[in-house]
């Protein structure tokens, strides 16, 4: 089996949900909904051999979409919304 790397496999890297920004948090919970599947799926070629599937169906993509949309809406929320 090809496995993810262990750093692909942290759920919340760094152990922290505070980011400087908006824009560093949305990279954030890109990395989370990422690093989510890893750890559901962390076999490489399972993985990539779902890609032609999902990544071409309208509907998976809007799941997946939500799914950073929640993880934004998480971190948002533990940034303050990024307010003083």
């Amino acid at each position: 089996m090809d496995r993810v790397p262990e750093e692909g496999l942290v759920l919340v890297p760094g152990n922290s949900l505070i980011t400087s920004s908006p824009e560093e948090g949305r990279a954030l919970a890109l990395t989370l909904a990422r690093h989510t599947v890893h750890n559901i799926q962390p076999d490489l070629d399972v993985l990539k051999g779902g890609r032609p599937n999902y990544s071409t169906t309208p509907e998976s993509l809007m799941h997946a979409t939500q799914v950073v949309a929640i993880e934004f809406q998480t971190i948002a929320a533990a940034n303050n919304y990024w307010r003083p």
